[in-house]
């Protein structure tokens, strides 16, 4: 399983729209090599640089097994949102109180679709997924405090 970007390499800069405190949308995504028995994908963005530990910025399950991109500042038909460290359920981008963050997204081919309820953290998701993963892939890009 590969996962993507046409606005960003991996380990290179997320664009300025991602920002939290500019446009506040999500990048595109792009879904590659997903395994053949898949029956949904979920997708989590979080930022292992943060001042209190890993902060989550996106929280998405029961995306359709067919979808291979997920368009800028958009949230794929049928796929449910989890809630986010902002309180949020929806993605909201990079805000680094200072240097230079890393910001990971990882996607998961799931053998199943999932009954978690919207809002549901990214722990319970995890737990959900449990048992239920197929392939994985990640993409990360960075992010720089803005002085």
């Amino acid at each position: 399983m590969k996962l993507s970007s046409p606005d960003f390499e991996n380990g290179k800069p997320l664009p300025q729209f991602c920002a939290y405190h500019g446009a506040n949308r999500s990048p595109e995504l792009k879904f590659e090599d997903i395994p053949q028995n898949t029956k949904s994908l979920a997708l989590i963005m979080d930022d292992p640089d943060a001042p209190r530990g890993t902060w989550v910025h996106w929280v998405l399950w029961n995306i359709p097994a067919e979808t291979r991109i997920i368009k800028k500042g958009e949230t794929p038909p049928g796929a449910v949102a989890g809630r986010n460290d902002f309180g949020n359920t929806q993605f909201d981008g990079p805000a680094p109180p200072s240097g230079i963050h890393r910001y990971y997204f990882r996607a998961y081919a799931l053998d199943s679709s999932l009954a978690l309820p919207k809002g549901s953290t990214k722990a319970e998701l995890l737990k959900k997924m449990h048992g239920h993963v197929l392939a994985s892939a990640e993409l990360m890009g960075t992010f720089a405090a803005s002085r």
